[in-house]
């Protein structure tokens, strides 16, 4: 009787460690995929959305690869989180953060209608992309595939450089060669853009140096 209360007790005992060991491994693997949708460093998998749904709907993750809507997702996920209502401590307004200069240049004047429509939102960073391009065609010519500290320049890590600091601002430092460190209110460098940004898709961005939010919504254009 003692033999067999002894091998039923070590059944139930290895049934609790088998049990107990596949839970530990769900809960691992729920543990893992949320960290990567949080990290920046861990590779993202099959969590990201696909580039099929709908283009101004925010995410709280961008795309993966490097088309030109990976690069939206991605900016304006460092800028807000993709979220479009959000105003930041010094101004800056929406998804992309527009600052009062940036939405005049692009032909906005009235700032409520702008953090309260999405497609006027996208449609302007569309339009200030195009303005920078054009500002910058020199310098994404000249200064393309070249490494300064240590990042590889690009148009996309150029573009997204203006939108946050300025193409003025990015002139000065290529023109540097890196040796103008350049920040935003927050510390951000401009270093930091031009290698988290490199390498995107952004050749469906035409230069134009009178680009508006409003011409392009009046095309229906919507990418």
């Amino acid at each position: 009787m003692t033999k067999k209360w002894y091998y039923l007790t070590a059944f139930v005992v290895v049934l609790a460690i088998t049990v107990s060991s596949f839970k530990e491994e769900e809960d691992l693997d729920y543990v893992w995929a949320y960290a990567e949708l949080t990290s920046n460093t861990l590779p993202v998998r099959a969590f990201v959305p696909e580039e099929e749904e709908v283009a101004f709907n925010h995410f709280e993750i961008p795309f993966s690869g490097k088309s030109f809507i990976a690069f939206k997702q991605a900016v304006a996920y460092k800028e807000s989180q993709g979220k479009y209502d959000i105003v930041n401590d010094f101004g800056y307004m929406g998804k992309y953060q527009f600052g009062g200069s940036a939405l005049r240049t692009v032909g906005i004047t009235n700032r409520k209608e702008f953090l309260n429509n999405p497609v006027l939102q996208e449609e302007a960073f569309k339009a200030l992309l195009a303005i920078n391009k054009y500002e910058l065609q020199n310098e994404i010519e000249k200064y393309s595939g070249k490494v300064i500290n240590g990042t590889e320049i690009t148009e996309s890590g150029i573009l997204a450089s203006a939108h946050l600091l300025g193409a003025g601002s990015v002139k000065r430092y290529l023109r540097s060669n890196g040796q103008t460190r350049i920040t935003d209110g927050y510390g951000t460098t401009m270093h930091s853009y031009m290698k988290k940004f490199g390498g995107y898709d952004t050749s469906i961005i035409q230069p134009n140096r009178n680009a508006k939010a409003i011409d392009n919504l009046t095309k229906k254009s919507v990418l």
